[in-house]
């Protein structure tokens, strides 16, 4: 495994962390606690120390997977990485928290589920900018920093093209910037990963595999059903992308180099990109992104 400086945390974490919306049900699997302790037992192994999480995966249900095993380790092994601003309903459907008290609320209740004291890196969710500007809201959160309950505070946007939450970020304290990042959306490149740069901020790549299209296991044609979470996705969208893969499968992956290996490396090989956070299903797929470690060069 390979660790880098997550921008101005100074946390060292892996290139490779492991993303968990999945622990939350709402991707047609329902895990059971011994399936997800397998997941990140084989994470450490892999020497994998970072878990991305949030509240709405679930109603804290994947945070308390995680706490659940975290209880019964060293906490200090690994960098949690969670999320507030969402209040989980049903399966893809949530409720807006983005004021002071709720978060302070959504923070004790984080911090309940995860067994912990501190959360390494707490992030604000995929809200508006109207949420983003209240003063008050990054004040409380300041206030838990020198409590203890935070150690750094981030801020996963939810449009690619965010360029306001990203300049902002030193304004409001926010280290670390997580965004869409795959080799079929590298808008990030044109304006968020410059403004990153400058201010020296951490960046987590989420789905890196683009919903599991660079995966290497679909061809043009495929049809998802309706358990699956793609047969949400526009038609035409999902026809032109498989072509699109199909294309870079035969003009930009090396012969013999796995597809999935491959997309996960090309996301670390921009200078701005400090990990990339997949899911996964089970350990031989935390072993599998972990392989992409040996094609990063740096």
């Amino acid at each position: 495994m390979k660790y880098r400086r997550l921008g101005k945390t100074e946390l060292n974490v892996s290139v490779i962390g492991i993303g968990t919306w999945q622990f939350g049900g709402e991707w047609g699997l329902n895990f059971s606690q011994d399936e997800v302790d397998a997941i990140l037992d084989k994470g450490q192994e892999l020497g994998i120390n970072l878990i991305d999480t949030a509240e709405c995966y679930g109603d804290h249900l994947s945070e308390s997977f995680i706490g659940n095993y975290i209880g019964r380790r060293k906490r200090e092994d690994w960098i949690i990485a969670t999320k507030f601003g969402h209040h989980f309903h049903e399966r893809f459907t949530r409720t807006d928290m983005y004021g002071a008290q709720d978060v302070l609320k959504q923070l004790d209740d984080s911090l309940k589920a995860l067994q912990t004291d501190y959360i390494d890196l707490y992030q604000f969710h995929s809200g508006p900018d109207t949420a983003f500007d209240n003063d008050e809201l990054w004040t409380v959160l300041d206030k838990q920093k020198q409590a203890g309950k935070i150690r750094h505070l981030g801020t996963s946007i939810g449009s690619n093209d965010n360029l306001h939450q990203t300049e902002a970020s030193s304004k409001v304290n926010s280290e670390v910037i997580q965004v869409v990042y795959n080799r079929l959306d590298r808008v990030p490149e044109q304006r968020v990963f410059p403004s990153c740069e400058t201010q020296d901020l951490g960046v987590l790549a989420r789905v890196p595999l683009a919903s599991g299209y660079l995966s290497g296991k679909y061809k043009p044609g495929a049809v998802f059903d309706n358990t699956d979470v793609r047969h949400r996705h526009d038609p035409e969208s999902t026809r032109r992308k498989l072509e699109e893969v199909e294309q870079i499968a035969r003009k930009e992956v090396p012969e013999g180099v796995d597809m999935a290996q491959w997309a996960l490396a090309w996301c670390l090989r921009h200078p701005a990109v400090t990990s990339v956070i997949p899911g996964c299903k089970n350990p031989a797929q935390v072993e599998s992104n972990a392989s992409a470690a040996e094609l990063v060069t740096d």
